[in-house]
């Protein structure tokens, strides 16, 4: 690729000549390729610049005026243009070059490729917890996992419960059985005293009859 800068060798603008004079040192102090076509001495310089600038790039009255830029058929800019990007330390994209290792203008690039992939990555980051939080609610399935266990632990309480009340039937059954028993015990004890009680008022009575 290379760059054109077309030039008027003879024009009588002091202001037209400094700026065709810094676009031209800009250039070699970058060493860049480029080669200076002159519309002053060439009629056919003089008309592919006119019909190639931009309409929309071309001052009111049509006619653009040297310095113009281009990067074999395609449009840079003019002198204004150039200058900003020189402010700028983008002369390597307005001339639509790649900048050269080590160059501000690709400590620049570099960093700018740097946050757009740390902005991208984060990016990713979110749609990809995105995805996994839709394709796999974890949240739904512990809340599920847990009704799960509640429904266990609730089936599980029921049946000790049912448990323990059967076991209290059980004790108050076994329980009956012992009053029972010791209530007949109570009773023959009583009936035992009672006979003991009428064997010795007999036996009173016998002794006071043989006393007599």
């Amino acid at each position: 690729m290379v760059i054109k800068v077309f030039l008027a060798s003879s024009s009588g603008s002091t202001a037209i000549k400094k700026k065709q004079q810094d676009v031209v040192a800009f250039l070699e102090a970058l060493k860049v390729d480029y080669a200076q076509l002159d519309i002053a001495c060439n009629e056919e310089n003089r008309m592919w610049m006119r019909q190639n600038v931009p309409e929309e790039k071309k001052p009111a009255n049509g006619i653009p005026l040297p310095p113009q830029i281009f990067n074999e058929e395609s449009y840079c800019g003019d002198y204004d243009t150039f200058f900003d990007a020189k402010e700028d330390n983008s002369v390597y994209a307005f001339l639509g070059l790649p900048p050269p290792p080590g160059s501000k203008e690709a400590e620049q690039a570099d960093k700018a490729h740097i946050v757009e992939n740390g902005t991208h990555a984060e990016e990713t980051n979110a749609e990809g917890n995105l995805d996994d939080s839709i394709e796999v609610p974890v949240e739904k399935c512990n809340g599920d996992a847990h009704g799960e266990e509640g429904e266990e632990e609730g089936e599980v309480a029921e049946g000790e419960t049912a448990d323990d009340e059967a076991m209290e039937e059980e004790t108050a059954g076994d329980k009956a059985p012992a009053e029972e028993e010791a209530a007949v015990e109570e009773t023959d004890e009583a009936h035992a005293e009672e006979e003991e009680e009428q064997e010795e008022e007999e036996a009173e009575v016998q002794e006071e009859e043989e006393a007599e």
